[in-house]
């Protein structure tokens, strides 16, 4: 397999150091002329992850995706959800003839509010089944520090997700395969909401004893929205027997692309969306923000794009509606978060 990156910034950065610690020669699409100067230059990315180092005599750096995707096999999309249109928008359906893709966007679409399978589709005829998606939990800052971090590759064709997979398998990262491909997805999205309103809680002063009941009734509401959408495994304790090869448990709500992953992203200081939540906890505007982050917080745009597919699934969100209206609707993050004291249990 030929691997293609698709994006620049934090986790596609950690994704091809992965790959290239493994000694795998990949073609990387970077935007940006003068980040591939430095990076063929210095052997590192100057904007994201500066401490990873790369070996440049496996990099095939361009900033035309058209040559990226036609030299590779697996195209691995790791570019902020609300700048996808925009990076694939200059290429066609034969392009993407014969390629399996792996998204690395933990973000629905802004303005269509869909995961990037069904923009693929639409746009670009790619079938479900040439689809895959890799999720954490896992902190790209822990990636190129080589801490122990467990991937989860999902796919509804789990013989191809785990060939895919097993090629990010080195002595820092662990695999595991899911074939629960649209609920890993939403589980992604969905925690990137809930961990920026764990960071609000925190820029309000709210203690760990609180914290620890607000993420424990965010897993709570999260399972409900994912089982409106007919995701599996979403029942703790319970396990379909266990996989004929690693003798795993099969996956269930529990495990580390679902709960796992909300639990990191909450507590986390890497993460990025309890950082911007900190920040309008409080009380910077969200356009401030903006200007002072260096990376895109996913949980922003997430929030409202539930919030108007939520009209259709009408699952019962307290907290990611109330996230919502904090930072849309301009509601008081004080006065939104008595709403949400209101409904824990």
């Amino acid at each position: 397999m030929v691997f293609g990156i698709i994006g620049s910034g934090s986790w596609a950065t950690a994704l091809a150091k992965i790959l290239t610690d493994k000694k795998h020669s990949i073609n990387w699409w970077i935007r940006n002329a003068e980040t591939i100067r430095y990076l063929r230059e210095h052997g590192n990315n100057p904007r994201y992850l500066s401490s990873a180092k790369f070996n440049v005599s496996l990099l095939a750096l361009s900033s035309d995706i058209k040559e990226v995707v036609s030299q590779s096999d697996v195209l691995v999309i790791a570019i902020p959800s609300s700048y996808a249109e925009d990076s694939l928008a200059g290429l066609k359906p034969e392009d993407f003839k014969g390629k399996k893709i792996v998204s690395a966007i933990k973000g629905l679409l802004p303005g269509k509010n869909i995961l990037l399978n069904y923009y693929l589709q639409n746009n670009f005829h790619v079938s479900l089944e040439n689809y895959f998606a890799v999720l954490g939990p896992c902190h790209a800052e822990e990636v190129a520090e080589e801490k122990l971090s467990y991937l989860t590759f999902s796919g509804i064709d789990t013989v191809t997700a785990s060939e895919i997979a097993a090629h990010f398998t080195n002595d820092y990262i662990s695999t595991i395969i899911n074939p629960d491909i649209l609920g890993v997805q939403y589980a992604a999205v969905m925690k990137n909401i809930y961990a920026l309103g764990a960071g609000i809680a925190h820029g309000l002063d709210y203690g760990d004893n609180f914290l620890s009941v607000y993420i424990a009734n965010a897993a709570d509401e999260m399972a409900g929205f994912l089982k409106k959408f007919g995701a599996e495994h979403i029942t703790v304790g319970e396990h379909d027997g266990e996989d004929p090869i690693t003798h795993r448990k099969t996956p269930n709500y529990a495990a580390s692309v679902y709960l796992g992953d909300l639990l990191v992203t909450c507590y986390s200081l890497h993460s990025r969306n309890r950082g911007f939540g900190k920040m309008i906890g409080q009380g910077l505007s969200v356009s401030a923000i903006k200007s002072e982050m260096n990376m895109v917080a996913e949980g922003y745009n997430a929030s409202k794009c539930i919030y108007n597919i939520n009209k259709q699934v009408e699952a019962p969100i307290p907290i990611a509606d109330t996230i919502y209206k904090i930072l849309w609707e301009h509601v008081n993050p004080s006065e939104g978060f008595k709403r949400i004291e209101e409904v824990l249990v």
